[in-house]
């Protein structure tokens, strides 16, 4: 009888214990994921605590329809991707510039855009934001801060395609008209260009150059007046070299109300608005080159995105241009920056920065 109770007794333990076995198993086998699930998992997780963040743009200005498209571009970005677009502009005053930027630190956003600006301006700033956690990415800034991601156009490759073009269409001479500004980064990245160009083309002139960054397209206009009056003639001025599209307009005008459409005008930059001036057969105005403003904003936000999400980013990127000529574009009827991907192989839709959980967070 004591033998029959001990050998049941093993035999219910025997049991038992293959049941916490099989439970183990069980339980070991639902934990165990593969590394690539784990890693997807894991990015899911920290992609959805991106959402709600609140987003800073400081901007040097906000002059003309290249930069309200950009500040689109930045807008449509965040809005994706569950986030808030607070917009501060200058209007060309860095001190106030500098000011925002401390404004938006001490705001506490999540993230900070920067457009344009000077590294004496915005360095001090910038640091302090790196120090407080807040990650930076600027557009068009000359800012060699650690950490921070730097965006800039192809700015000497738009200005030879423009400057090429132009010689080109001159013959290799005539007398030119340069409208510039100093004190830019993308502007002084252009300079470079053209004093190449200059020394390439010995026999294309300079007769005047000018160019402010106030009130640029009306500006432009008025000092345009009064040089097409100096040099009143047919073949006093071949072309004019416009290193913002503010400053193509504002020549444009001038030329057109003149009557002087033997005189070209080649631009950089191109906006919705720049590209019914190009199409405009009367308009002296016949090619740019440009990256699509939206895509800029667009490509910057997914780089600051990346640093909120404790991606690796490179500290410079650089957008590549096209050049848009008139010769392109349809005659019997207008497009706008959204179609030109149409007519123009390059122009839009730009991958930069596109990372696949990104594209995921998008659609969540």
């Amino acid at each position: 009888m004591k033998r029959t109770k001990v050998v049941s007794l093993f035999i219910i333990l025997a049991v038992f214990g293959s049941l916490l076995a099989a439970c183990g198993q069980k339980e070991s086998s639902s934990a165990t994921t593969t590394p690539a699930a784990s890693t997807k998992a894991t990015e899911t997780a920290k992609a959805a605590d991106l959402n709600g963040k609140k987003i800073a743009l400081i901007m040097q200005f906000n002059t003309g329809t290249f930069s309200s498209q950009y500040v689109e571009g930045v807008k449509e970005q965040v809005e994706k991707l569950g986030g808030k677009v607070t917009v501060f502009v200058a209007d060309t005053d860095l001190a106030k510039m500098a000011s925002n930027l401390d404004a938006a630190i001490n705001q506490k956003f999540d993230g900070i855009l920067i457009d344009h600006g000077t590294a004496e301006a915005l360095e001090a700033g910038v640091k302090k934001a790196i120090e407080k956690k807040i990650p930076v990415v600027s557009f068009d800034s000359i800012l060699t801060v650690p950490g921070v991601t730097s965006l800039e156009q192809g700015d000497q490759k738009m200005a030879e395609a423009t400057l090429e073009q132009l010689a080109k269409d001159a013959g290799g001479k005539g007398n030119i008209v340069k409208v510039w500004v100093a004190g830019f980064a993308p502007m002084e990245r252009r300079q470079e260009a053209y004093q190449a160009f200059q020394k390439k083309y010995p026999d294309i002139k300079e007769v005047a150059a000018f160019g402010t960054a106030k009130d640029p397209a009306l500006d432009t206009q008025t000092q345009m007046e009064a040089i097409l009056k100096k040099y009143p003639n047919k073949g006093d001025i071949t072309a004019i070299w416009a290193a913002w599209d503010e400053f193509a307009k504002g020549a444009s005008r001038a030329i057109q109300q003149a009557g002087r459409t033997e005189i070209k005008v080649y631009g950089i930059d191109l906006s919705d608005e720049d590209l019914q001036l190009l199409q405009d057969q009367k308009s002296p105005w016949v090619a740019s080159a440009a990256v699509d403003p939206k895509d800029i904003g667009r490509v910057q936000v997914r780089y600051l995105y990346q640093k909120l999400h404790g991606d690796q980013t490179p500290e410079k990127v650089v957008l590549d241009p096209v050049y848009v000529s008139r010769e392109q574009l349809p005659k019997d009827k207008q497009v706008n920056t959204t179609q030109l991907s149409e007519y123009v192989k390059g122009w839009g839709g730009s991958q930069q920065g596109y990372t696949d959980w990104l594209k995921a967070a998008e659609k969540k």
